[in-house]
């Protein structure tokens, strides 16, 4: 027991103080020109090459942001261009400007429509013409450049838009009257043909012509296209058809007067080959007699007292010709060259 309240007694001593036990040994203060405890100085020049550095590095950084952003634009602006431009190409092609300027030359006599041409007009002169674009975009150009090419791409695609419409319109108009007039030309022709077939009835050399133009008629008339050349083409056929009927009606009616030419030369043939009959002229064959010629006298009529020897010769049977006191034939003159 005495032990412990030794201890215990030990122990108070020790704890009764405890502000004096921290004071008495206060912390140790390093001098400035003392090494630090890591064992160097931080240089003084450090904070501001880093302050440097890092500025750098920003701006650096900042270009590079900066140029990152600019060739995106320039990439964008490439795009852009090259699909305006693309666009214009295909309404700016061969072909279409092909059809453009067909358009363009049809007039308002070729449509059936005449506003169509005026509108083609109109859209033609808002376009400055029917010429190839020569907008191009090109990787070496700038931003700014390619989009102003692509702006001129677009505003010159709307203006051809224009035109392409306006064409299409006038080429319609166009094809309508022409399959119009072509069925109109067809349904005269077949009116034409139709009349020939009725008239040449028996007036042809050869009767297959008339069925030939038969058959063309019956051919136009089943003709139900929707196209000028089907209607054109029938109109064609006809026409064929025609010219072969007129053509063998014309060899007809040459044939029919040959034919009546020999007759009527056989038949002045027949008229003026000399007759012979017996006479009284010591059993000879003498000329038939010729018809008298008409009384130079005034009335027509035979003043005998003119021709003394007439009843005569005619009582006497003479086959020589009867002659006048003046020289005249005036009977069985046949023959008779006038007198010695």
């Amino acid at each position: 027991m005495a032990d412990q309240g030794d201890e215990e007694a030990e122990g108070l001593e020790n704890m009764s103080d405890p502000v004096e036990s921290e004071t008495a040994s206060p912390p140790a203060i390093m001098p400035d020109n003392e090494d630090a405890p890591s064992g160097r100085r931080r240089p003084k020049w450090l904070v501001p090459v880093i302050v440097a550095v890092a500025a750098v590095v920003l701006v650096v950084a900042g270009l590079v942001g900066w140029r990152v952003v600019e060739s995106r634009q320039h990439d964008a602006a490439l795009d852009s261009c090259n699909r305006a431009v693309k666009t214009l190409q295909e309404k700016t092609g061969s072909a279409r400007m092909a059809s453009y300027r067909e358009a363009a030359g049809v007039n308002a006599g070729q449509v059936k429509d005449a506003s169509t041409v005026l509108a083609m007009a109109r859209s033609v002169k808002n376009a400055e013409g029917l010429k190839q674009p020569t907008i191009q975009c090109k990787a070496s150009m700038s931003t700014d450049d390619l989009n102003t090419e692509a702006g001129k791409a677009k505003k010159l695609d709307s203006k051809y838009e224009a035109v392409a419409k306006a064409a299409k319109a006038v080429l319609a108009s166009r094809d309508a009257k022409t399959l119009e007039d072509a069925k109109a030309a067809l349904d005269g022709k077949k009116d034409e043909a139709s009349k020939l077939l009725g008239d040449s009835d028996g007036r042809v050399a050869d009767n297959a012509t008339r069925d030939s133009l038969k058959q063309a008629i019956d051919k136009a008339g089943q003709i139900k296209d929707g196209k000028a050349k089907a209607y054109q083409d029938a109109a064609s056929a006809l026409q064929a058809a025609i010219d072969q009927m007129n053509a063998s009606m014309q060899a007809k009616s040459q044939a029919d007067q040959q034919a009546a030419a020999q007759a009527a030369q056989q038949q002045d043939s027949t008229q003026h080959q000399p007759s012979y009959r017996p006479s009284g002229n010591r059993g000879k064959y003498q000329p038939a007699q010729a018809p008298a010629p008409s009384s130079p006298h005034q009335g027509g009529s035979l003043n005998i007292q003119d021709y003394p020897n007439l009843w005569e010769q005619l009582q006497k049977g003479d086959g020589g010709p009867a002659i006048d006191n003046q020289g005249n034939c005036i009977a069985n003159c046949y023959g008779w060259t006038g007198s010695n």
